[in-house]
C-alpha cells in the first residue's frame, strides 16, 4: 500500500511537470507564429534582412574551427532556408556553455588547478616502455590530469555486478560521500543507495550529491533536490531544465563519478536506475562497464567533483582535506598506471576524442571498441579506417536492440565506410550495448562515460580512466571477446548493398548528425 502511494505520487508530479512543460511549450509556437504573421506585411524588406543576416552567418561558420561536419550541418539548411536558417543558427548554433556557466566553472577551476602537479619521474619510466603511451599521457597531464602509480583498479563487466560493491563501499564511509551522476531514476538501484546516503548523513557524514537535471527529467520529481536536501544530503541539480528554446540545454553533465572518503571511488557508464542492473529491461539485456580505483588516481576524480560542485555552490576554500591518505593514511599500493581524465564544452579541446585517437593510432595489433552510439566525425572515421587498412584488427561493439530509434540508424548510417575499410562490427543481439570503453594490444584501456557521438565529444561534460600495465586492460579485453559470443558480425551495410532509398536516408541523417 505504501509503495502504490509512492508510485502515484511520483506519477501525479511527473504529470505536472509535463503539462506544463507541454503549454509553455505550445505558448512559445504560438508566439513565433504570431511574430510571423505580423512579419508578412513587411516581407520585402524583412527577407532582404534576413537573407543578408543568412549570407553574414554562412561566411562566419566557414571561416569559423569548427568541424567540417558541423560546418556543413549548419550551412545546408541555412542555404535551404535563407530567411530563418541565419536566424537559427544565431539561436541554437553557439557550442559553448552561457558565460554565466563558463564563468562560474572557470572561476571554480582556479581553485582546483594548484592541485593537478604531476610526478614526471612516471611519465619517463613509461617513455622508456612506451613513447607513444607516454606521449599520450604527457598530453593529459599538460591539461591537468596527472597520471598515478599506487592505486588498485577493478573493471566490472556488468552493472549487476558493480552494484553490490557500490553498496559495500557505501556502508563503510566514515567522512564523505561524493556522487555525480547524468541519470538518477527512483527504483530498487536508487532507493538502495538513498538509504545509505541518508544514514550516513544522520551521522555527520558529508554527503553531497549532483545530478543533471535534463538527464533525470521525468524519472524524477520536479525540484528533487529540496527532498535530498531535506535528508541532509546536500544537492545540485545542474543546469535546470527551462521550457524555452535555448542552446545552454545541450550542455549536460553526463559524467558518472562517486568518491568516498577520497581513497576509493566509481566511474564508467553505469548510472543510478535500475535498467543499469538488470532489475528492468526496457531495451534487452543492458550491457554495461565501470571501474571502481582505491589509492591516489581517486584525487583527480575527487578534484572534477569539487570543481564542479563549487562552481555552483562555493563551499570548500581549499582541498586538501579531500586528499586520498587523509582518510588513509597507511599508504596504497597497485600494479600499473591510471590516469583519470575529463573533458568539459568550456574550450575547444577534443580532449576525449583526442585520447581515443592517440590510442587507436598507436595500436599495432588490435583496438577492441564498446559504443551505444557510432555518430563519428570525418577525423574519428578516418582514424578507425586507417588502423584497419594497416592491418589493426578494429572491432566495434554496438547495440543490437535501441534505446532511441533514430539515433541507432543513425549510427547503422556509419557501418558502409568503415566496413568497406576493414573494420569489423557486432551488434549486441541480447540488448542494449551501454558501455564506452577501448582496449588496445593487451596494454592500454579506458573506461569511462564518453560515446562515440557528437555529443560526448563536444558537447558534454565526460570522464574516463585510462589504465596501462595493470589488469584493466586484459579485463576489458576478455569481456570483450567473451560478448562477442552473443552478438551478430554486420555484413550487409557495405556499400553498394543498401536499397536506394535507405543510402538516400542514412545520407540525410549523417549531413545532419552534428545537430542531433
Amino acid at each position: 500500500m505504501r509503495l502504490t502511494r509512492t508510485l502515484k505520487k511520483v506519477l501525479r508530479a511527473v504529470t505536472s511537470r509535463v503539462v506544463i512543460v507541454g503549454v509553455l511549450l505550445i505558448l512559445q509556437i504560438l508566439w513565433l507564429g504570431s511574430m510571423l504573421l505580423r512579419l508578412v506585411r513587411y516581407s520585402v524588406p524583412a527577407s532582404i534582412v534576413l537573407a543578408i543576416i543568412s549570407i553574414i552567418v554562412v561566411a562566419y561558420i566557414i571561416n569559423s574551427d569548427k568541424n567540417p561536419s558541423v560546418k556543413l550541418a549548419w550551412v545546408v539548411p541555412i542555404l535551404i532556408f535563407p530567411l530563418f536558417g541565419g536566424l537559427l543558427y544565431l539561436a541554437f548554433g553557439g557550442r559553448r556553455p552561457k558565460k554565466k556557466m563558463r564563468d562560474a566553472l572557470l572561476r571554480a577551476d582556479s581553485l582546483t588547478v594548484p592541485y593537478t602537479e604531476q610526478n614526471e619521474k612516471l611519465l619517463k619510466e613509461i617513455e622508456e616502455e612506451e613513447p607513444h603511451l607516454a606521449g599520450q599521457m604527457r598530453y593529459l597531464a599538460r591539461r591537468g590530469y596527472p597520471v598515478y602509480q599506487n592505486t588498485q583498479a577493478e573493471y566490472f563487466p556488468l552493472g549487476d555486478l558493480n552494484f553490490p560493491v557500490i553498496l559495500e563501499e557505501l556502508r563503510k564511509a566514515e567522512h564523505y560521500i561524493f556522487l555525480e551522476y547524468f541519470i538518477v531514476q527512483e527504483g530498487v538501484m536508487w532507493n538502495s543507495i538513498l538509504e545509505i546516503l541518508k544514514e550516513k548523513a544522520a551521522a555527520g557524514v558529508d554527503v553531497r550529491f549532483i545530478y543533471d537535471d535534463v538527464g533525470s527529467l521525468f524519472k524524477l520529481p520536479g525540484g528533487y533536490w529540496r527532498t535530498m536536501e531535506e535528508a541532509g544530503i546536500r544537492c545540485i541539480s545542474f543546469n535546470p531544465f527551462v521550457p524555452f528554446l535555448s542552446v545552454v540545454m545541450n550542455n549536460r553533465d553526463h559524467r558518472k563519478i562517486l568518491v568516498i572518503d577520497g581513497h576509493t571511488a566509481f566511474t564508467g557508464g553505469i548510472n543510478l536506475a535500475d535498467e543499469y542492473i538488470n532489475v528492468s529491461s526496457p531495451h534487452g539485456r543492458w550491457k554495461d562497464t565501470g571501474v571502481v580505483l582505491r589509492g591516489e588516481a581517486v584525487w583527480s576524480l575527487t578534484l572534477m567533483f569539487l570543481n564542479m560542485w563549487n562552481a555552483f555552490r562555493p563551499t570548500d576554500r581549499e582541498l586538501d582535506q579531500f586528499r586520498p591518505r587523509v582518510w588513509h593514511p597507511a599508504g596504497f599500493s597497485g600494479e600499473g598506471y591510471v590516469q583519470p581524465y575529463a573533458d568539459t564544452p568550456l574550450d575547444d579541446e577534443i580532449l576525449a576524442e583526442n585520447v581515443y585517437m592517440n590510442l587507436i593510432n598507436g595500436a599495432s595489433r588490435y583496438v577492441y571498441i564498446y559504443t551505444p552510439y557510432l555518430i563519428t566525425d570525418h577525423e574519428m572515421t578516418t582514424c578507425l579506417c586507417l588502423a584497419a587498412k594497416r592491418g589493426v584488427d578494429v572491432r566495434i561493439m554496438t547495440p543490437g536492440i535501441p534505446d532511441k530509434k533514430t539515433v541507432y540508424q543513425l549510427t547503422r548510417s556509419h557501418y558502409p565506410e568503415l566496413l568497406d575499410q576493414g573494420v569489423r562490427i557486432y551488434e549486441y543481439t541480447p540488448g542494449f550495448v551501454h558501455a564506452k570503453c577501448m582496449v588496445c594490444d593487451d596494454r592500454v584501456a579506458t573506461v569511462g562515460t564518453v560515446n562515440f557521438d557528437y555529443r560526448s565529444l563536444y558537447l558534454h561534460f565526460e570522464c574516463g580512466t585510462l589504465h596501462y600495465a595493470n589488469s584493466v586492460a586484459t579485463q576489458v579485453r576478455d569481456d570483450f571477446l567473451n560478448t562477442l559470443k552473443e552478438c551478430r558480425e554486420v555484413t550487409e551495410y557495405r556499400t553498394g548493398r543498401l536499397p536506394v532509398r535507405k543510402e538516400i536516408y542514412y545520407a540525410v541523417l549523417r549531413l545532419f548528425a552534428p545537430l542531433m
